[in-house]
C-alpha cells in the first residue's frame, strides 16, 4: 500500500519525545537504531533527509529548566545551547555506518525568498550527491515570531516540499492518526483531509514540545500539494521502515495529491505569507479551478493590500474563501486603477500591458 520501495527521496522527522528520554537527556539507543534504518535505507538507494528536533529540550536540561520556557531570548538560549550537542551526537551515531552528516538551520524567511528557497535546493542536492546525511533544524537562535516555523512538522513538509521527496515521515511518541470519536483505533489511510479528519486532531501537552497532530495535518496538507506522500508514526518502533518495506502498514498514511505542483511552482505554493488579495467573479472561478486558465482583470471585482508587482498575492471568491494564490503582475495601485475596464480602455490607461492576464497560470497554484 505504502511504496516505500519506489521512493527515491524521503524526509524524516523525529519529534523531542522521539529522541529524548527526558528533559537534557537524548535516547542515545534510539538515535543508534534510527541511523542503522537510515543506513539500510541508503543501501536500498532511497536519499534521506532528517529534520531533528531536540535542541530546546537539550538545551533546557543544561540550563536545569523544568518547563519550556515562554520568553523568546530564553528559548533561542536553550537552542543555542542545545543545537551542538544535538549535532554532535547524530554524527556520532552514524559514525558506526561510515557516514558523515551536515547541519542545516532554517528560519521561514529562508523559504519565503526566492532565491534563498532556491538556494536551500541547491545545496541539499549537492549534499545528498556527496553521501552525506543533511540533519535539519530550525534556526532557533534567531527565530522572531516573524520568522518562526511554529513547529518541526511544518518545518519538515516545506523541506519535503523543496527537496522534491517522495515521501514524508512525522515520527514523533503516538502510533498515528486515532480516531478518538469512534473506534480508537488508528487510522491507516486518509485520502483527503476533510473537517471530520481534522476534528480527530489534538494538540500536545508535553513539555518540551509543540504542536501535536493540528500541526501534523497541516503539514501533511503541504506535503500533499507536493505530491509527497506522508505517514504519521511511532519514532519508536525499531522496525517501522523495514515493516513499510515489507508492505505492512504502520501508522496513517496520507495520500499524495495525483496531480503535485510542478517544480517551478513549489515556491510559490508554500508561501504563508501573502502582500494581498484579489476578489474574483463566478466567471473568473470557474476559469481558473475547472478551465486551467490564467487570472484576467475582467474577473477581479476588488483588491486589498499594498503589493508589488511580482508579489504574491491570495485570490479568493466573494464569499471570501481563499482558491489559489499566485504572482500578481501589476502592483496594487495599478490594478486598482483598471478594475471594471474592458481590454482598450485597460491598454489605455496601463499601455505597458499588453493583454489583461494579471496573474498568468503558470505563476497560479490552487489550494486544497
Amino acid at each position: 500500500m505504502i511504496p516505500l520501495s519506489q521512493a527515491k527521496r524521503i524526509v524524516i522527522k523525529l519529534g523531542t519525545g522521539v529522541l529524548t528520554s527526558g528533559i537534557g537527556e537524548l535516547d542515545i539507543a534510539r538515535i543508534e537504531t534510527l541511523c542503522a534504518q537510515v543506513n539500510t535505507l541508503r543501501s536500498r538507494g532511497i536519499e534521506v533527509v532528517i529534520v531533528s528536533s531536540g535542541a530546546v529540550g537539550l538545551g533546557m536540561g543544561k540550563l536545569s529548566l523544568t518547563q519550556r520556557p515562554k520568553e523568546l531570548a530564553t528559548l533561542q538560549a536553550c537552542a543555542a545551547v542545545g543545537q551542538g550537542i544535538l549535532i554532535n551526537t547524530w554524527q556520532q551515531c552514524f559514525d558506526a555506518h561510515g557516514l558523515t552528516v551536515a547541519q542545516i538551520l532554517l528560519t521561514r524567511e529562508d523559504l519565503r525568498a526566492r532565491h534563498r528557497h532556491n538556494a536551500v535546493f541547491n545545496t541539499v542536492e549537492r549534499i545528498l550527491a556527496h553521501g552525506v546525511v543533511p540533519i535539519v533544524n530550525e534556526n532557533d537562535t534567531v527565530s522572531a515570531a516573524e520568522i518562526k516555523f511554529g513547529d518541526n512538522d511544518t518545518l519538515s513538509a516545506l523541506v519535503a516540499s523543496v527537496t522534491h521527496a517522495d515521501m514524508l515521515f512525522i515520527l514523533s511518541n503516538i502510533p498515528g492518526l486515532i480516531d478518538m470519536e469512534g473506534t480508537g483505533e488508528v487510522v491507516p489511510l486518509v485520502a483527503k483531509i476533510s473537517p471530520e479528519i481534522e476534528a480527530m486532531a489534538q494538540g500536545t501537552k508535553h513539555t518540551t514540545s509543540v504542536g501535536g497532530m493540528i500541526s501534523k495535518l497541516s503539514a501533511a496538507k503541504i506535503a500533499h500539494r507536493a505530491g509527497c506522500g506522508v505517514i504519521i508514526g511511532s519514532g519508536q518502533d525499531s522496525e517501522l521502515f523495514n515493516k513499510i518495506l515489507d508492505g505492512q502498514s504502520v501508522g496513517t498514511y496520507f495520500v499524495p495529491s495525483p496531480v503535485p505542483v510542478k517544480s517551478h511552482k513549489r515556491w510559490i505554493a508554500i508561501q504563508d505569507e501573502a502582500h494581498g488579495s484579489v476578489t474574483i467573479d463566478s466567471g473568473a472561478k470557474e476559469a481558473i479551478l475547472n478551465g486551467g486558465k490564467s487570472l484576467l482583470a475582467a474577473g477581479i471585482t476588488a483588491c486589498e493590500g499594498d503589493f508589488e508587482e511580482g508579489d504574491v498575492i491570495q485570490i479568493r471568491t466573494d464569499d471570501g474563501t481563499d482558491i489559489a494564490h499566485g504572482i500578481i503582475g501589476v502592483n496594487g495601485t495599478e490594478l486598482n486603477s483598471i478594475i471594471g475596464l474592458s481590454l482598450d480602455e485597460i491598454k489605455e490607461t496601463l499601455p505597458r500591458l499588453h493583454s489583461s492576464v494579471i496573474i498568468h497560470r503558470d505563476n497560479l497554484v490552487l489550494l486544497d
